[in-house]
């Protein structure tokens, strides 16, 4: 079956990954003029942490090694809610820094995208372009605390989110309570890695050695013309965005100017301004500087 036959939907199968489902729903309620049977018919429960408290300690990182790439998790490209994603052929080099998010209970035991179950209690994670599967460092840019996850999962879904942890991880990282945090996502060769030297610091320890966190940003925008980044920054004028709108000249030959908003206080704030500038029909990404 090809990628053009798939109808795509978030986190909505109890059978399939939560980013796909096929189009055999739509196909039997066009076949017939009844209501489809009750088990098309799925209440989705809010996701939520386990039952158990997880001591941090506890936990182990995932131990990198060489697997194949998953025929099942790895299309060409797919779409979630009218947005093409195209997923990396490699995850050689791969760095990037953004806003991840964590998901738990509600889809313990389900389908990953790697064909594996869905364990909450392990450490893995959900990306929606790396190759699956991949190992990743997940650093956490408020703490300095770094984890190793399996990403095997695709997601997340929600704009300007760079990483779904699962809970777990999440805990490791220390984000769990709060929601989200700022991160760190740099890709492991596993046919190179080798575990770091043992060390006694603990992970309360560990927490309390972090740096100042980056600040974060919205970019709506990056030109190679400084009259076409000026021109968008107009855009703005009569917004509450106006005041913080920047044009930023990287030092590329010929340069690259940047539009952005920020600093931004939270991810609270970038989910609120994000809103108001895609009602705009402005599309924003999240950059930590």
């Amino acid at each position: 079956m090809t990628t053009a036959a798939l109808t795509i939907k978030p986190r909505s199968s109890l059978s399939l990954p939560r980013w796909l489902v096929l189009t055999a729903q739509a196909l039997l309620i066009a076949a017939c003029s009844t209501q489809p049977p009750q088990r098309y018919i799925i209440t989705e429960p809010q996701d939520s942490a386990p039952p158990r408290s997880i001591d941090p300690a506890s936990l182990k990182d995932a131990v990198p090694r060489v697997e194949p790439f998953s025929r099942y998790g790895n299309p060409a490209f797919y779409m979630v809610e009218n947005r093409r994603y195209q997923v990396m052929n490699t995850n050689a080099g791969y760095v990037e820094r953004g806003i991840a998010s964590w998901y738990g209970s509600k889809f313990h035991g389900r389908r990953t995208s790697s064909g594996e179950p869905f364990d909450m209690y392990a450490l893995t994670a959900a990306h929606p372009t790396l190759p699956i599967p991949t190992y990743a460092e997940v650093t956490n840019l408020a703490t300095g605390r770094k984890i190793i996850v399996k990403i095997n999962d695709r997601g997340p879904f929600k704009h300007n989110r760079l990483i779904d942890l699962s809970y777990a991880a999440a805990v490791k990282l220390g984000i769990a309570d709060k929601g989200t945090g700022l991160v760190e996502v740099r890709a492991i060769d596993a046919a190179t890695w080798r575990p770091a030297p043992a060390t006694t610091a603990t992970v309360s320890t560990a927490a309390k050695t972090g740096t100042t966190p980056p600040a974060l940003y919205l970019q709506i925008g990056a030109f190679t013309s400084m009259e076409n980044a000026i021109r968008l920054r107009t855009r703005l004028q009569g917004t509450p965005h106006s005041a913080s709108s920047t044009i930023y000249s990287s030092q590329n030959n010929p340069p690259l100017y940047r539009v952005r908003i920020g600093p931004l206080q939270n991810v609270d704030e970038v989910d609120r301004v994000s809103r108001a500038l895609l009602a705009m029909g402005l599309d924003t990404h999240v950059v930590l500087d």
